[in-house]
């Protein structure tokens, strides 16, 4: 890896991205970092997200190995790094009779924050969905137990979740629903669940009429449930595209769209992205960026125990 302190590259323009020109603090509460994407410059990666204004960072586990893995990152940067352990609706079928003794042994970890990404996926079905609703109940189950946080994927299954969850009751821990690209009336339902709503950047491709970028123009995801993300390295937030409003392009700085345009892409988007990503939301929201920015920051904090 390189090194962290190496000297920051100063882009066109003259402005260091080691100037705090937006004194945002945030936190990304779902990372893909142990991609292959960034095994030859995690530091420069975790560096960027911080001179952006990411300070914490939740690396999320996917399979017993994939959660070992972002263990693994955390204790390479302490205070910096979490992790999530779980195992992912595509890996499902991946599930033993060992799987979950292992995903307790990971979650007894301190910094080992939530349980998942656990959930169901109905739209590719890359585990068979009667796997796939054996092996969420079991890690619903071991988050109860534990009562670790739960953070959730659902695609194309909303009603099967919704039953799943329900059937645990007041034992249920706080959840998470992890990068919510779903319905106002799936938000509406998990909010009276009590659940906290995970956004990224994919408000930029939002075009449906009640879908996430209309209910934050509607106020109908309140900031105390608000979380966010950048899931990288996928959700890229795609800021220039036409179909971002031009007052959502206005507020967007111009410290959060160097770090954007230099470092991110389709391919390999960053923790560093979540500045714009915030203040895109924001935009829509109505809100001030700062309040976006302490809420959420605050709501992550308090929900996973962030420390230092």
């Amino acid at each position: 890896m390189s090194s962290a302190s190496a000297a920051p590259s100063r882009p066109a323009g003259g402005l260091s991205l080691t100037e705090n020109t937006e004194n945002y603090i945030l936190v990304d509460i779902g990372a893909n970092l142990t991609s292959k994407k960034y095994s030859r410059d995690l530091d420069s990666v975790v560096q960027r997200a911080n001179n952006a204004g990411v300070q914490k960072i939740m690396v999320t586990g996917t399979s017993v190995q994939g959660s070992r893995d972002a263990l693994r990152l955390t204790r390479l940067y302490p205070s910096v790094l979490y992790c999530t352990v779980g195992v992912h609706p595509h890996d499902a079928k991946s599930w033993t009779e060992e799987t979950e003794g292992e995903l307790r042994e990971l979650a007894a970890n301190p910094e080992c924050v939530a349980i998942g990404e656990c959930g169901l996926d109905f739209n590719r079905n890359f585990s068979p969905p009667d796997v796939q609703l054996d092996v969420f109940q079991k890690q619903v189950a071991l988050a109860c137990e534990l009562q670790k946080p739960l953070f959730v994927h659902e695609r194309e299954a909303h009603s099967e979740l919704v039953s799943i969850l329900e059937s645990f009751g007041k034992r249920l821990p706080p959840t998470v629903i992890h990068c919510f690209t779903g319905s106002a009336e799936h938000a509406a339902k998990y909010l009276q669940m009590g659940f906290y709503i995970g956004l990224t950047g994919y408000v930029w491709k939002d075009k449906s009429e009640d879908g996430v970028r209309r209910m934050l123009e509607d106020q109908t995801i309140p900031l105390d449930r608000l979380l966010l993300e950048t899931d990288s390295p996928f959700m890229f937030p795609n800021v220039r595209a036409a179909k971002v409003a031009q007052h959502v392009k206005d507020r967007l700085s111009e410290r959060a769209l160097q770090f954007l345009h230099r470092y991110c892409t389709f391919q390999r988007n960053e923790p560093c992205s979540l500045a714009a990503s915030a203040e895109m939301i924001a935009a829509y929201m109505g809100h001030s960026v700062y309040d976006v920015a302490m809420k959420t920051t605050y709501n992550a904090v308090k929900l996973f125990g962030l420390s230092g």
